[in-house]
């Protein structure tokens, strides 16, 4: 999974004290010296930190030796179309969140499809775009294309794991943290809390327990796709009510290919829903931009 990264930026104004520069002891002004923190790698830790909790809780890495394969190809290929197609490399990043969520999510023996799916997330940020925006999250777009295009060869990490409490809990407290700071926090709670509603509406149809159901939402795939997928800024509508809806619908689309006995249903979920959401938020708002231009345009066309 690799989600496009969380970009996250210093929000809030800083007093005028903090502002101020340092005074030597001469009494003149000098340079803060006060080291800042970048946030851009808020992201990079948290998903370091999903990494730790998947490979020594869970043991659901397959080797370090595949999971830095994805990274290395995800940074190698992020460099390489960013110094391409713009003459500078861009923030590195994103390439590790993309080439760690490869890392995490594609379960399979061989190397060549951690290495293709990091590299196909990578390119997709600079591919499927249309009117500057990005449709697809390149992590959930690289998986479902693998798990279409090498069915045969390519596995996915599932709900197989033993669901422990602790490290949930240590992760979504985190993952609360992190996503708040991009205001995309809500996306998540109203995700897990249709992803609950689902799951019982599910056990009431199929019959199996209600625990058994809502158990994968305390997994590192749900993990990452609770707090990276979903709530990419860069791959979600930009209105408030729209994200809710975009996150409800998912988590719909997900109860209804799990009914289906799709396991793979919440990346296949994100892969129609999500693109599906930004198309409609950019027709409509050139559609509202156009009315407003041609009755601005009225009064001045008759004064």
């Amino acid at each position: 999974m690799s989600t496009e990264p969380l970009t996250l930026k210093a929000s809030g104004n800083t007093s005028a004290v903090a502002d101020a520069p340092a005074a030597n002891v001469d009494g003149k002004a000098g340079p803060r010296t006060g080291l800042k923190f970048d946030q851009r790698y808020l992201a990079p830790l948290f998903i370091t930190l999903i990494l730790l909790v998947a490979h020594f809780v869970y043991g659901a890495l397959k080797s370090p030796l595949h999971t830095g394969a994805a990274i290395a190809t995800a940074i190698l290929v992020e460099a390489a179309l960013g110094w391409y197609l713009t003459g500078r490399v861009p923030h590195l990043a994103s390439a590790y969140v993309s080439g760690i969520s490869a890392g995490i999510l594609v379960r399979t023996e061989a190397i060549w499809p951690f290495v293709l799916t990091a590299a196909i997330a990578i390119a997709s940020k600079y591919v499927l775009r249309w009117k500057g925006r990005h449709l697809w999250n390149p992590t959930n777009f690289a998986i479902s294309a693998m798990l279409v295009l090498a069915h045969g060869q390519m596995a996915t990490l599932g709900a197989e794991f033993d669901n422990k409490l602790l490290p949930f809990a240590v992760v979504a407290i985190v993952g609360c943290f992190i996503v708040s700071r991009v205001k995309r926090l809500h996306m998540s709670v109203i995700y897990v809390g249709s992803f609950v509603l689902f799951a019982w509406v599910r056990s009431m149809i199929n019959g199996h327990p209600f625990l058994a159901e809502v158990a994968p939402i305390t997994g590192p795939m749900y993990m990452l796709f609770t707090f990276f997928m979903i709530t990419d800024p860069k791959t979600t509508v930009t209105s408030f009510r729209g994200q809710c809806l975009v996150a409800f619908l998912v988590a719909a689309a997900e109860c209804a290919l799990r009914l289906d006995q799709n396991v793979h249903a919440a990346y296949y979920a994100l892969f129609f829903v999500g693109p599906i959401a930004n198309i409609t938020e950019i027709w409509w708002k050139e559609r509202t931009a156009r009315r407003s231009a041609s009755a601005s345009a009225v009064p001045a066309a008759t004064g």
